[in-house]
């Protein structure tokens, strides 16, 4: 992967920039690169152009990656003007190939250049991809930084608000000052080539290469989620700055429950150990160490599929794959199939996988029975079949456990996907390992304490939304999944006991919504009939929340992540034949019905059918089950 043929030459001559000065206003002068093909590009080449583009970009940084296609049409849309753009990729890691590709897949046409040992890199002082420099006629730098402000580190908006490479390049052409000549820059650190401390203590093969076995490499391995491979010691020693960064900042490895309440078997943090070893690992230059200390790499199935054995069941989404856009914001999409199932199966094991980890963001699986339509979903708060979020590891039920699929089930796919900067396609699909009913003592459901309305007012940082669920039988939770948008702030679950007793069972007071973490405990949670499982969601939709995508909005319920959902899924054990919860529990309904609050009215509106403010026995049973199950809540309540 790390080889570069023999016969491509580098010249980097030096430019005049002086260390103790910023780069804005500072002339560079002749470099010479090869491109992916071998020939040789000169900034001399391009002397009659008014301005030159030089981007910094890497093959597997996930903002170069968003941002390649952009710089594409920045070049198109600026051709007729003369101005020339420039491509480098100065990471040890990155082999011509991965350079070729990436310039394909971005149908990027302009030279994408190789900088070997960094050089020019170091000259013009780029520490991480992309990063963009503007140079005027004379080759002096006028802009450093961003491409615009779209995109970040844990955030990416609805549209561009700032375009400050255009913005740039006009005033640079129409002779005038750059209003704005530096903006901060993030994405990935550059892969230098290093010199690395011989003798230190914290050595690759002896303590950095366990740590990304166990943490890291689950996922940062080919054909998985992660942006890159750390399955190698060059692998890791390129990315050892990122790394370290990302570790020291709690980014990676993504966790975001706090440890002072629950046990979790899938709990990904780092000890403080490990932390501290990875920093003074970076800090000395990312040595190798002793190959003899080198441990033996983790293995995986090789069935393609992370269940215990070759599913029973594979059901894919659709019969042809779906295509993915290159940029901006793709709407949940929603895709029906016939289960095939001509008898009630119980499931010991369930995996769903996704066919194109680079664009799924999550996925929810939905068993809709027999005469079942959509709305009976509404929109997954019921409840769902399986899921996939990334990092999630299919894990059998315990023994003695399943979930039930009807026979005759058709089922629904709900996908969000985050289009990554080149236009991809999706064919993602579910496995089942099946088990006899004999062998079920309880059955597993997916239910949920989910909080409706949701009315955030603009500009609100810290918005509480509640919902809780009652527990009709003794229970044995087994895991909990937050889910939220992008105004998503902090949630938490507390099981409040018959007695009136509250226990906190989950607390994330950090939720990031590209990380939708199934928390599952290490035990089960052994709780009473007549527990309540309450949630509190809170949410920021304040300008201070990069997400947002338009703070000056009232947010309600909605499928799409400019909405919001307040959803607090839990997986829940009882006794088979047993209910879950109290959907069914009877109740009296008062006479003359029940009084709708003018705060819920625009929500239970059109099931009002005579339009008197309250809803009767009969409208209450002609509503889809988890509304009448909030409308049963509300009348105990009051």
């Amino acid at each position: 992967m790390f080889r570069i043929v023999a016969c491509l030459s580098l010249i980097a001559i030096a430019t005049n920039l002086l260390a103790d000065e910023g780069p804005v206003g500072r002339t560079v002068t002749a470099f010479k690169l090869p491109d992916y093909r071998g020939k040789e590009h000169a900034l001399a080449d391009f002397d009659k152009a008014p301005a030159v583009v030089v981007a910094f970009v890497g093959t597997e940084c996930p903002l170069a990656k968003l941002y390649g296609p952009r710089l594409a049409k920045l070049a198109e849309s600026y051709k007729a003007k003369g101005v020339a753009f420039l491509a480098i990729d100065s990471n040890s890691q990155d082999t011509l190939a991965a350079i070729a590709a990436y310039a394909r897949a971005h149908q990027i046409e302009f030279p994408v250049l190789k900088d070997l040992g960094n050089k020019v890199a170091d000259d013009f002082g780029a520490k991480r991809t992309p990063t963009v420099y503007v140079l005027d006629a004379k080759r002096v730098i006028r802009y450093m930084g961003r491409v615009d402000d779209q995109y970040g580190i844990g955030f990416q908006r609805d549209k561009v608000g700032s375009n400050d490479v255009a913005r740039a390049l006009d005033e640079v052409l129409a002779g005038k000052q750059v209003t704005k000549a530096t903006t901060d820059v993030q994405g990935c650190f550059i892969g230098r080539v290093r010199e690395t401390i011989a003798d230190s203590a914290i050595t690759y093969t002896k303590q950095i290469a366990p740590i990304l076995n166990n943490r890291c490499v689950e996922c940062h391995r080919p054909g998985e989620i992660a942006p890159f491979s750390l399955t190698s010691y060059k692998d890791a020693a390129a990315w050892s700055e990122t790394i370290a960064e990302v570790v020291r900042e709690g980014r990676m490895p993504p966790w975001h429950a706090d440890p002072k309440h629950g046990k979790f078997l899938n709990d990904r943090r780092l000890t403080d150990e490990e932390r501290s070893q990875i920093a003074a690992w970076a800090k000395a230059g990312a040595p190798e160490g002793n190959p003899a200390d080198m441990p033996k790499p983790p293995t995986f199935p090789d069935t393609g599929w992370q269940l215990p054995r070759k599913p029973d069941l594979v059901v894919d989404m659709r019969s042809r794959p779906y295509d993915v856009q290159a940029e901006g914001s793709v709407k949940y999409q929603y895709f029906i199939a016939d289960s095939g199932l001509k008898e009630d199966k119980w499931i010991s094991s369930v995996e769903v996988q996704p066919g194109n980890r680079a664009v799924v963001h999550h996925v929810l699986v939905f068993a809709v029975k027999p005469g079942g339509g959509m709305d009976a979903l509404e929109g997954g708060v019921q409840g769902f079949l399986a899921a996939y979020v990334p990092g999630l590891r299919a894990q059998p039920y315990p023994e003695g456990m399943a979930k039930r699929i009807p026979a005759g089930s058709r089922l629904v796919f709900q996908i969000h996907y985050t289009p990554n900067g080149s236009k991809q396609t999706d064919m993602s699909r579910i496995g089942f390992n099946f088990v006899e009913e004999s062998k079920i003592k309880f059955e597993v459901r997916t239910t949920s304490a989910s909080g409706r309305p949701i009315n955030i007012p603009p500009g609100a940082d810290n918005h509480p939304v509640e919902g809780t669920r009652s527990l009709a039988n003794d229970s044995q939770i087994l895991s909990f999944m937050p889910h939220m948008h992008l105004r998503g702030k902090a949630f938490m679950y507390e099981a409040i006991l018959p007695g009136g007793k509250k226990e906190t069972l989950l607390d994330v007071p950090n939720f990031d919504f590209n990380w939708q973490t199934s928390y599952r405990l290490t035990e089960p949670k052994v709780l009473p009939k007549g527990t309540r499982i309450h949630a509190v969601a809170h949410y920021d939709n304040s300008e201070q929340n990069l997400n947002n995508p338009d703070p000056t909005k009232t947010v309600r319920w909605g499928d799409q992540t400019w909405n919001e959902m307040m959803i607090g899924y839990f997986d829940v054990a009882v006794l088979k034949g047993k209910a879950t919860d109290d959907d069914d529990t009877p109740l009296t309904i008062p006479a003359g019905g029940v009084a709708i609050p003018d705060r819920v009215m625009p929500f239970f509106r059109a099931y009002d059918k005579d339009g008197n403010g309250k809803l009767d026995e009969k409208e209450i049973n002609a509503l889809p089950p988890g509304i009448k199950k909030r409308v049963m809540d509300y009348i105990k309540a009051n």
